[in-house]
């Protein structure tokens, strides 16, 4: 179901702000909305706190504007208070801002309180939670060591900062990694072999700062001594010890394995011009990576990383060692990276106009600052196609692709994205070579007539709902709605999922516990596949209420009986999922 309605912000308890500073655009895919049947996300009516909005098959269920101390009432897009990345841990969802970050709690989604502010500026802020850590990249040259608001005194601080947040109410700042360009974001990586560290992958894209306020930091062109460009740090945290946080490596990830120049990827376009016409913005020059998506459990690593994507063995998480890159004549500028959970497929976003320009409108062809989509086959990505948000915006909307995460269905590819002012859209791309759109939120323009830094910049799924942090109006919570995409079943497997903390470039391997709505799930696919057949299609059915009724009931043996019955009924490759989830929830009871 699509509704179309005015915003009507929540009032009550004061709440915790969020504006999320985004960087991307978004534009038009095959499948846009006929002119008989109009996509209600266009013609949205402006406004910055009661702008009309578009749902459909999600549930808003709070908005929560930005506390005090991180918004200028008199101009919603001021860069200094751009919120940011989000990062969750326990009943916790910490958002980044340019001017800090704010502790929310998040164990009632539909009412979510503001627990603690921290006013440290610096921008990006974006956070990482590990245990009792927060970690926060800072980039601005007015960022100080001591989190003072007062740029013209005290020390400079770029890089890394660690708190401790054992006292939710009371962080403490417990290390700051100084570093030569900054941190414009980082990575949370662990080791499964040493659970007494963390690492931490760094990704400064700032100008390399002056000798004069951090020793060793240089200019050096890429065959000049020891250059601070061409390499991400990476940082050593003892669990034990945080304060003792500090880079042990500079990795050169983009070397020419032939000749060993350290700038051996893509340096700059192939074409004066972007294929759209105008300038590039930003170019797509690999010196360092925006953003870098971590996967333990398969020890491989996706870097975006401006003018590449590229594919990382992270099974030594110190010495990180690339094993593929591709390129896109089509990409400005490589921005963040996805897995799907069997690390079989990898997605990246190309923040084209740097998620300050209007890239999502009707001129814009959908192979623009849209998602790439590909496939790991034995270690190589070979592509498969694009995915760009399926209605144009308006010339007043900042909008490309940014961030997301996978929204945890079995038997399923299926993410959440951040499209800026382009709002939120779920796509499904188990056919990587056919995404579809099945759920989307959008709200109309901030101003009508020029565009004001907002939007969201990053949606993610975390325990069962959608977690916006939208650069201007706050935070955003949403629930999945059953629909012909998604059935409830479906939507309870994935609520079932409750993860001790989340980072969206952490991303962790999914395990369902056998369950019935995860045999449901997999049945409802089969149904919607169409693959059954009507007679198996109705024993199946049977069956498995049956087997729920008798569990219900407590009636083990029946239950277990009911569904043995069912498993000797499937058969054919296509169902060997629907058939080992009902397996394992046999074996489970």
């Amino acid at each position: 179901m699509t509704v179309r309605t005015p915003s009507r912000p929540r009032r009550g308890r004061q709440a915790l702000g969020v504006i999320a500073a985004g960087l991307l655009l978004a534009g038009a895919l095959p499948g846009t909305a006929s002119a008989a049947e109009p996509d209600p996300r266009v013609g949205l009516g402006a406004g910055w706190l009661d702008a009309e909005t578009a749902i459909s098959n999600l549930e808003h269920l709070a908005n929560r504007p930005k506390p005090a101390g991180f918004v200028d009432p008199n101009n919603p897009g001021a860069g200094s208070f751009i919120a940011s990345d989000l990062g969750f841990g326990d009943k916790y969802a910490v958002l980044g801002n340019y001017n800090g970050f704010n502790i929310v709690d998040i164990s009632k989604p539909a009412d979510p309180t503001l627990v603690t502010s921290v006013v440290c500026p610096g921008g990006q802020g974006d956070p990482s939670v590990f245990g009792n850590l927060v970690f926060m990249s800072v980039e601005e040259t007015r960022g100080r060591v001591d989190c003072g608001t007062n740029s013209s005194v005290g020390t400079r601080f770029q890089g890394v900062r660690v708190f401790d947040i054992s006292d939710v109410r009371n962080p403490v700042q417990v290390a700051a990694v100084q570093l030569c360009r900054g941190s414009h974001t980082h990575t949370v990586v662990t080791d499964p072999k040493d659970k007494n560290h963390v690492y931490i992958y760094n990704s400064g894209t700032a100008g390399v700062r002056p000798a004069n306020t951090m020793e060793g930091c240089n200019n050096n062109p890429a065959d000049g001594d020891n250059p601070s460009r061409w390499r991400i740090e990476v940082i050593k945290v003892p669990l034990a010890a945080p304060h003792q946080a500090a880079v042990v490596n500079a990795a050169r990830l983009f070397a020419d394995p032939t000749t060993g120049r350290i700038d051996g990827l893509q340096n700059g376009p192939t074409t004066p011009r972007h294929p759209s016409g105008g300038t590039w913005s930003p170019s797509p020059n690999t010196n360092t990576c925006h953003d870098i998506t971590a996967f333990p459990a398969i020890g491989l690593a996706a870097g975006a990383c401006q003018g590449n994507g590229i594919l990382v063995d992270i099974s030594d998480p110190a010495n990180p060692v690339r094993i593929d890159e591709v390129s896109d004549p089509n990409f400005a500028y490589w921005h963040s990276a996805t897995f799907n959970n069997d690390g079989t497929k990898v997605i990246f976003t190309d923040e084209w106009g740097g998620g300050s320009g209007a890239r999502c409108r009707d001129i814009d062809q959908p192979e623009w600052g849209a998602n790439a989509i590909f496939d790991i086959v034995d270690g190589k990505m070979e592509f498969r196609s694009y995915y760009k948000l399926p209605v144009p915006q308006t010339t007043a909307e900042n909008c490309v692709a940014h961030n997301g995460s996978l929204i945890p269905v079995p038997g399923r590819d299926i993410m959440v994205q951040a499209w800026y002012q382009g709002g939120l859209s779920v796509f499904d791309f188990t056919d990587s070579a056919n995404p579809t759109e099945i759920a989307f939120f959008d709200r109309g323009p901030i101003n009508p007539d020029r565009i004001v830094s907002g939007g969201y910049w990053s949606v993610y799924w975390y325990n069962g709902n959608l977690y916006g942090n939208e650069m201007a109006r706050g935070l955003d919570v949403f629930a999945l709605k059953p629909s012909e995409h998604l059935s409830a079943a479906e939507i309870t497997a994935a609520s079932q999922v409750k993860l001790a903390e989340f980072n969206a470039q952490h991303q962790p391997k999914i395990e369902w516990t056998p369950s019935f709505a995860v045999a449901r799930a997999h049945y409802d696919q089969a149904v919607r596949a169409n693959t059954l057949g009507k007679q198996m299609t109705s024993q199946v059915d049977k069956f498995l209420e049956r087997a729920e009724k008798f569990a219900a009931e407590g009636k083990r043996s029946a239950a277990v009986a009911q569904l043995g019955a069912i498993s000797n009924q499937i058969s054919g490759a296509e169902h060997q999922a629907l058939k080992q989830a009902i397996l394992d929830l046999r074996a489970s009871l």
